[in-house]
Protein backbone atom coordinates (compact mmCIF):
# COMPACT_ATOMS: atom_id res chain seq x y z
CA UNK A 1 0.00 0.00 0.00
CA UNK A 2 1.71 3.21 -1.07
CA UNK A 3 2.29 6.32 1.57
CA UNK A 4 -0.34 9.26 1.76
CA UNK A 5 1.48 12.53 1.29
CA UNK A 6 0.02 15.26 3.00
CA UNK A 7 -0.06 17.24 -0.23
CA UNK A 8 -1.99 14.30 -1.76
CA UNK A 9 -4.76 14.72 0.69
CA UNK A 10 -4.61 18.64 0.07
CA UNK A 11 -4.96 18.01 -3.80
CA UNK A 12 -7.92 16.20 -3.63
CA UNK A 13 -9.72 18.28 -1.06
CA UNK A 14 -9.04 21.33 -3.48
CA UNK A 15 -10.40 19.23 -6.13
CA UNK A 16 -13.69 17.90 -4.25
CA UNK A 17 -14.37 20.40 -1.26
CA UNK A 18 -14.84 17.48 1.45
CA UNK A 19 -13.20 16.54 4.56
CA UNK A 20 -9.39 16.13 5.22
CA UNK A 21 -10.31 12.22 6.51
CA UNK A 22 -12.92 11.82 3.99
CA UNK A 23 -9.75 12.41 1.12
CA UNK A 24 -7.43 10.37 3.44
CA UNK A 25 -9.37 7.54 3.45
CA UNK A 26 -10.11 7.78 0.16
CA UNK A 27 -6.56 8.03 -1.21
CA UNK A 28 -6.10 4.81 0.80
CA UNK A 29 -8.42 2.95 -0.62
CA UNK A 30 -7.91 4.01 -3.92
CA UNK A 31 -3.72 3.27 -2.75
CA UNK A 32 -2.54 6.95 -3.66
CA UNK A 33 -4.37 7.20 -6.99
CA UNK A 34 -6.15 10.77 -7.36
CA UNK A 35 -8.30 10.03 -9.94
CA UNK A 36 -9.06 6.77 -8.49
CA UNK A 37 -9.81 8.04 -5.54
CA UNK A 38 -12.60 10.98 -7.12
CA UNK A 39 -14.34 8.39 -9.35
CA UNK A 40 -14.90 6.51 -5.79
CA UNK A 41 -16.17 9.58 -4.27
CA UNK A 42 -18.67 10.26 -6.93
CA UNK A 43 -20.04 6.86 -5.57
CA UNK A 44 -21.02 7.36 -2.58
CA UNK A 45 -22.23 10.85 -0.45
CA UNK A 46 -19.59 12.94 -1.30
CA UNK A 47 -20.69 12.96 -5.01
CA UNK A 48 -22.95 16.22 -4.41
CA UNK A 49 -19.58 18.20 -2.95
CA UNK A 50 -17.45 16.40 -5.31
CA UNK A 51 -19.64 17.95 -8.66
CA UNK A 52 -19.81 21.49 -6.93
CA UNK A 53 -16.05 22.04 -5.24
CA UNK A 54 -14.87 23.65 -8.89
CA UNK A 55 -17.36 26.34 -9.06
CA UNK A 56 -16.49 29.51 -7.76
CA UNK A 57 -17.55 30.46 -3.76
CA UNK A 58 -17.43 34.44 -4.71
CA UNK A 59 -20.73 35.21 -2.69
CA UNK A 60 -20.77 35.00 1.18
CA UNK A 61 -20.66 36.66 4.07
CA UNK A 62 -18.31 38.54 6.67
CA UNK A 63 -18.62 37.81 10.13
CA UNK A 64 -17.21 39.11 13.15
CA UNK A 65 -16.48 39.02 17.30
CA UNK A 66 -14.77 41.36 19.97
CA UNK A 67 -14.21 40.96 23.12
CA UNK A 68 -16.39 43.13 26.13
CA UNK A 69 -13.26 44.61 27.08
CA UNK A 70 -11.86 44.96 23.41
CA UNK A 71 -9.09 43.21 24.01
CA UNK A 72 -9.28 41.46 20.71
CA UNK A 73 -11.39 41.06 17.96
CA UNK A 74 -11.71 38.51 14.91
CA UNK A 75 -13.31 38.59 11.60
CA UNK A 76 -13.72 35.98 8.95
CA UNK A 77 -14.95 35.78 5.45
CA UNK A 78 -17.13 32.97 4.76
CA UNK A 79 -17.92 32.15 0.72
CA UNK A 80 -20.74 30.80 -1.21
CA UNK A 81 -21.60 30.47 -4.92
CA UNK A 82 -24.24 33.10 -4.53
CA UNK A 83 -26.18 36.06 -2.49
CA UNK A 84 -29.22 33.37 -2.48
CA UNK A 85 -27.59 30.96 -0.35
CA UNK A 86 -25.45 33.51 1.55
CA UNK A 87 -28.94 34.93 2.81
CA UNK A 88 -30.05 31.53 4.12
CA UNK A 89 -30.60 30.74 7.35
CA UNK A 90 -28.44 27.54 7.54
CA UNK A 91 -25.29 28.94 5.98
CA UNK A 92 -25.78 32.22 8.37
CA UNK A 93 -26.06 29.75 11.42
CA UNK A 94 -22.79 28.05 10.10
CA UNK A 95 -21.09 31.28 9.41
CA UNK A 96 -21.92 31.83 13.42
CA UNK A 97 -20.61 28.80 14.31
CA UNK A 98 -17.58 29.59 12.64
CA UNK A 99 -16.58 32.80 14.20
CA UNK A 100 -17.08 31.27 17.37
CA UNK A 101 -14.54 28.78 17.03
CA UNK A 102 -11.95 31.42 15.35
CA UNK A 103 -12.95 33.72 18.27
CA UNK A 104 -12.27 30.61 20.63
CA UNK A 105 -9.15 29.56 19.13
CA UNK A 106 -7.80 33.63 18.68
CA UNK A 107 -6.30 32.08 15.21
CA UNK A 108 -5.93 32.68 11.83
CA UNK A 109 -5.15 29.09 10.96
CA UNK A 110 -8.32 28.47 8.95
CA UNK A 111 -6.74 24.84 8.60
CA UNK A 112 -6.44 24.29 11.78
CA UNK A 113 -10.05 26.32 13.30
CA UNK A 114 -12.11 24.53 10.73
CA UNK A 115 -11.04 21.07 10.97
CA UNK A 116 -12.91 18.64 13.03
CA UNK A 117 -16.87 18.91 13.88
CA UNK A 118 -16.71 22.05 11.45
CA UNK A 119 -15.78 20.53 9.04
CA UNK A 120 -18.54 18.26 9.05
CA UNK A 121 -20.78 20.66 9.53
CA UNK A 122 -19.61 22.14 6.08
CA UNK A 123 -20.13 19.46 4.34
CA UNK A 124 -23.40 18.75 5.23
CA UNK A 125 -23.93 22.08 4.87
CA UNK A 126 -22.71 21.35 0.78
CA UNK A 127 -24.96 18.33 0.62
CA UNK A 128 -28.07 20.01 1.67
CA UNK A 129 -27.51 23.45 0.07
CA UNK A 130 -25.98 22.22 -3.30
CA UNK A 131 -23.25 24.58 -3.49
CA UNK A 132 -19.48 25.16 -2.95
CA UNK A 133 -19.07 26.52 1.16
CA UNK A 134 -15.56 27.53 2.43
CA UNK A 135 -13.87 29.08 5.06
CA UNK A 136 -11.82 31.70 2.71
CA UNK A 137 -9.75 33.71 5.29
CA UNK A 138 -9.64 34.74 8.63
CA UNK A 139 -7.80 38.17 10.63
CA UNK A 140 -7.30 37.95 14.12
CA UNK A 141 -6.31 41.81 16.17
CA UNK A 142 -5.20 41.04 19.37
CA UNK A 143 -4.74 45.10 21.02
CA UNK A 144 -1.51 45.84 22.89
CA UNK A 145 -1.82 47.54 26.60
CA UNK A 146 -3.74 51.01 25.97
CA UNK A 147 -5.33 49.91 23.05
CA UNK A 148 -8.86 48.49 21.87
CA UNK A 149 -10.80 47.09 19.09
CA UNK A 150 -14.32 47.64 17.48
CA UNK A 151 -15.77 46.04 14.26
CA UNK A 152 -18.77 47.17 12.21
CA UNK A 153 -20.24 45.05 9.15
CA UNK A 154 -22.20 46.46 6.72
CA UNK A 155 -24.64 44.40 5.42
CA UNK A 156 -23.35 41.09 5.82
CA UNK A 157 -20.37 41.70 3.27
CA UNK A 158 -18.23 44.36 4.38
CA UNK A 159 -16.63 43.98 7.40
CA UNK A 160 -13.67 46.25 9.22
CA UNK A 161 -11.83 45.94 12.48
CA UNK A 162 -10.18 49.25 13.91
CA UNK A 163 -6.95 49.75 16.56
CA UNK A 164 -7.48 52.94 18.58
CA UNK A 165 -5.10 53.65 21.33
CA UNK A 166 -7.55 54.80 23.72
CA UNK A 167 -10.67 56.24 23.19
CA UNK A 168 -14.03 53.79 23.23
CA UNK A 169 -15.28 50.54 20.98
CA UNK A 170 -17.73 52.69 20.01
CA UNK A 171 -15.86 55.45 18.59
CA UNK A 172 -13.43 52.56 17.09
CA UNK A 173 -17.09 51.32 15.44
CA UNK A 174 -17.63 54.62 14.19
CA UNK A 175 -14.38 54.92 12.50
CA UNK A 176 -15.06 50.98 11.39
CA UNK A 177 -18.00 52.49 9.61
CA UNK A 178 -16.34 55.38 7.92
CA UNK A 179 -13.93 52.43 6.73
CA UNK A 180 -16.30 50.59 5.65
CA UNK A 181 -17.90 53.29 3.49
CA UNK A 182 -14.38 55.30 2.12
CA UNK A 183 -12.23 52.47 1.56
CA UNK A 184 -9.08 53.75 2.65
CA UNK A 185 -5.85 52.43 1.14
CA UNK A 186 -3.95 53.23 4.66
CA UNK A 187 -4.56 54.03 8.19
CA UNK A 188 -2.13 56.88 8.29
CA UNK A 189 0.03 58.63 5.66
CA UNK A 190 3.47 57.06 6.89
CA UNK A 191 2.00 53.82 6.43
CA UNK A 192 1.70 54.48 2.00
CA UNK A 193 4.43 51.98 0.78
CA UNK A 194 6.92 53.43 -0.92
CA UNK A 195 6.31 51.54 -3.82
CA UNK A 196 2.71 53.04 -4.44
CA UNK A 197 4.64 56.31 -4.17
CA UNK A 198 6.51 56.12 -6.60
CA UNK A 199 3.85 54.48 -8.82
CA UNK A 200 1.78 57.98 -7.94
CA UNK A 201 4.84 59.67 -8.75
CA UNK A 202 5.25 58.49 -12.26
CA UNK A 203 1.34 59.31 -13.01
CA UNK A 204 1.63 62.61 -12.16
CA UNK A 205 4.96 63.16 -13.87
CA UNK A 206 2.95 62.02 -17.27
CA UNK A 207 0.21 64.12 -16.64
CA UNK A 208 0.22 66.84 -20.08
CA UNK A 209 1.19 70.01 -17.54
CA UNK A 210 3.87 68.98 -16.28
CA UNK A 211 5.65 68.54 -19.92
CA UNK A 212 8.40 70.78 -20.45
CA UNK A 213 8.15 72.58 -16.41
CA UNK A 214 11.70 73.53 -15.06
CA UNK A 215 13.07 70.95 -12.57
CA UNK A 216 12.54 72.82 -9.35
CA UNK A 217 8.85 73.86 -10.19
CA UNK A 218 8.46 70.22 -11.38
CA UNK A 219 9.31 68.74 -7.88
CA UNK A 220 7.34 71.55 -5.93
CA UNK A 221 4.29 70.26 -7.85
CA UNK A 222 4.39 66.60 -7.66
CA UNK A 223 5.14 67.29 -3.66
CA UNK A 224 1.80 69.05 -3.54
CA UNK A 225 0.32 66.03 -5.81
CA UNK A 226 1.54 63.74 -3.35
CA UNK A 227 0.21 65.24 -0.12
CA UNK A 228 -3.01 65.49 -2.04
CA UNK A 229 -3.21 61.69 -2.55
CA UNK A 230 -1.90 60.47 1.11
CA UNK A 231 -4.89 63.33 2.50
CA UNK A 232 -7.12 61.25 0.04
CA UNK A 233 -6.07 58.01 0.72
CA UNK A 234 -5.07 57.73 4.01
CA UNK A 235 -7.63 57.57 7.03
CA UNK A 236 -6.52 59.72 9.55
CA UNK A 237 -6.64 62.61 7.38
CA UNK A 238 -10.01 62.11 5.27
CA UNK A 239 -13.03 64.04 6.63
CA UNK A 240 -14.96 62.25 8.58
CA UNK A 241 -18.20 59.99 7.23
CA UNK A 242 -20.36 61.51 9.82
CA UNK A 243 -19.21 64.59 10.22
CA UNK A 244 -17.30 66.16 7.03
CA UNK A 245 -16.06 69.18 8.91
CA UNK A 246 -13.29 67.38 10.92
CA UNK A 247 -10.86 64.54 10.08
CA UNK A 248 -10.66 61.38 11.38
CA UNK A 249 -8.16 61.94 13.58
CA UNK A 250 -9.75 64.64 14.97
CA UNK A 251 -12.50 62.83 15.57
CA UNK A 252 -10.70 60.44 17.47
CA UNK A 253 -8.96 62.67 19.00
CA UNK A 254 -11.98 64.78 20.40
CA UNK A 255 -12.97 61.11 21.82
CA UNK A 256 -9.91 60.87 23.72
CA UNK A 257 -7.96 57.82 21.19
CA UNK A 258 -5.42 57.81 18.45
CA UNK A 259 -5.54 55.84 15.00
CA UNK A 260 -3.42 52.52 15.09
CA UNK A 261 -4.83 50.81 12.20
CA UNK A 262 -7.30 48.79 10.53
CA UNK A 263 -8.09 45.64 8.90
CA UNK A 264 -10.86 45.33 6.29
CA UNK A 265 -12.62 42.67 4.40
CA UNK A 266 -15.05 42.62 1.50
CA UNK A 267 -17.03 39.37 0.17
CA UNK A 268 -15.48 38.09 -3.27
CA UNK A 269 -12.37 40.57 -3.42
CA UNK A 270 -9.19 39.31 -4.81
CA UNK A 271 -11.71 36.46 -6.29
CA UNK A 272 -11.78 35.85 -10.15
CA UNK A 273 -15.53 35.31 -11.01
CA UNK A 274 -16.69 33.40 -14.20
CA UNK A 275 -19.08 35.40 -15.83
CA UNK A 276 -22.18 33.33 -17.16
CA UNK A 277 -23.48 34.23 -19.98
CA UNK A 278 -27.37 32.77 -18.95
CA UNK A 279 -29.37 33.32 -22.36
CA UNK A 280 -26.48 31.78 -24.07
CA UNK A 281 -26.28 29.00 -21.96
CA UNK A 282 -30.02 28.52 -21.91
CA UNK A 283 -30.11 27.61 -26.03
CA UNK A 284 -27.05 25.61 -26.19
CA UNK A 285 -29.40 23.63 -23.58
CA UNK A 286 -32.38 23.53 -25.44
CA UNK A 287 -30.05 22.54 -28.78
CA UNK A 288 -28.99 19.61 -27.10
CA UNK A 289 -32.21 18.37 -26.13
Amino acid sequence: MAAISASQVKELRERTGLGMMECKKALTEADGDIERAIEDLRKNSGLKAAKKAGRTAAEGVIVTRVAEDGSYGVMVEINSETDFVARDDNFKAFADKVAEAFFAARSEDVAAVTGGELETAREQLVQKIGENIGVRRAAVINASEGNLVGAYVHGGRIGVLTVLNGGSQDTAKDVSMHVAAINPAVARPEDMPQSQLDAEKDVIMAQPDMAGKPAQIAEKMVEGRLKKYLAENSLTEQAFVKDPNVTVAEFVKAAGGEVVGFTRYEVGEGIEKEEVDFAKEVMEQAKRS
